[in-house]
């Protein structure tokens, strides 16, 4: 990255910071992010250090951690890049009871921001100081933002719209994706009569986590992969070669939309851990994704993506690669269809479309359709995999 949207400090100034210690926030192109210290010290902030909601560049000096005695330090002023001045949030009045520092005191009339509602006005080039807030004590909510825009600039100027920062680096990933690779879709109808039934079961247990059809499949799918070495490589974009993903390291994703655009979080070490913990870690990411604040680790090393959009009653579709894995996987929705027997008898089945797109300058067709077989079958008797019933 180039340059990131400060979110706030975490520690109060003067406080004794540990090498480790989460300090600050730092909002990127894909997700905001604690930044821990890499020193010890009491940290000191300068009067017109970055305040929250301006942009900084890499290397702007944000503050200071002083060794215990060390004088104040002196000298010029940091410098900022403040895209939009209008919607960074005056400081808090300083109390008897609070450290004062020499950031500028709001008056008492100054109208507050939720952090978010902060980040989404800069996003949208919307001066929320002009708003009128429906939350507490008439405090700005994201929604508030969100309402302006019809009468505020919007995201459209003219016939163009703006992109926010986060849909830019979404979009340069999926040109990435398109430039790098070779893709090819091959699709399959899987009897999901078993899957469904395996879901069901969770539910009809009042279990506490009931796995949703895109960890069973994440499970089942890093046992077929064990199959399919040709299919568990990963391209290594410096060298331009494959490299092997050994089985304990099968980590898979899963495919968000979220307010902000598509993410992709990671559950690692899928193949090691049982289903319920799977379905448990993908929750935690799912709304860790849409509440903006997944980490860049959590979005990294995947062997192959998962993306699910049967709830949009869509069956098969093209999914994007999320280079620089090799393949992903899409699911589609559930119908229940008549289905023909092997003694030709009609009975009704669940059937969901599955759409693997593939590189094929990373593996042939023939052993991408060879996988998404084995998936298909693996699906059909997820119980007996799963659960060895």
């Amino acid at each position: 990255m180039e340059e990131g949207t400060f979110v706030g400090w975490l520690k109060l100034p003067g406080a004794d910071v540990s090498v480790g210690e989460p300090l600050f926030e730092l909002e990127g192109e894909k997700a905001t992010q604690e930044i821990e210290a890499v020193d010890s010290g009491e940290l000191y902030i300068p009067p017109d250090a970055p305040k929250p909601g301006s942009t900084i560049a890499v290397g702007t000096l944000l503050g200071y951690l002083l060794a215990k005695g060390e004088p104040l330090p002196s000298g010029d002023a940091p410098k900022v890049i403040l895209p939009n001045q209008d919607i960074i949030e005056p400081a808090p009045s300083v109390t008897s009871t609070t450290m004062a520092t020499d950031a500028p005191i709001a008056t008492a009339t100054a109208p507050t921001a939720s952090p978010r509602a902060r980040r989404v006005a800069q996003e949208l080039a919307v001066n929320w100081q002009a708003l009128t807030g429906t939350g507490r004590e008439g405090r700005i909510r994201e929604a508030d933002v969100r309402a302006a825009l019809p009468a505020e600039s919007g995201t459209q100027t003219g016939d163009r719209v703006v992109m926010t920062p986060r849909r830019k680096a979404i979009a340069e990933r999926l040109r990435t994706s398109v430039e790098r690779t070779i893709p090819v879709t091959l699709t399959t109808v899987a009897d999901v009569t078993g899957l469904v039934a395996l879901r069901e079961q969770f539910k009809a247990a009042k279990s506490a986590v009931v796995p949703a059809f895109t960890d069973i499949m994440a499970c089942l799918v890093v046992k077929v992969l064990s199959r399919h070495p040709q299919m568990a490589v990963r391209w290594d974009p410096a060298q331009s070669t494959l490299i092997v993903v050994p089985a304990d390291q099968y980590h898979i994703g899963i495919a968000v939309d979220t307010p902000e655009g598509l993410l992709v979080p990671i559950v690692r070490h899928v193949g090691s851990l049982p289903l319920l913990k799977v379905a448990a870690e993908a929750k935690a990411l799912i709304d860790r994704a849409r509440a903006g604040r997944l980490s860049i680790t959590e979005m990294q090393a995947g062997v192959l993506t998962l993306s699910n959009l049967g709830s949009y009653g869509i069956d098969g579709f093209t999914p994007i690669i999320n280079y620089p894995e090799i393949a992903v996987l899409g699911m589609g929705a559930v119908r229940r269809e008549a289905v023909v027997t092997d003694d030709d008898r009609i009975v009704p089945g669940l059937r969901m479309t599955l759409s693997l797109t593939f590189d094929h300058a990373a593996v042939d067709g023939a052993p991408a359709a060879a996988f998404l077989k084995d998936v298909a079958h693996a699906v059909k008797n997820a119980a007996a995999i799963l659960l060895g019933a």
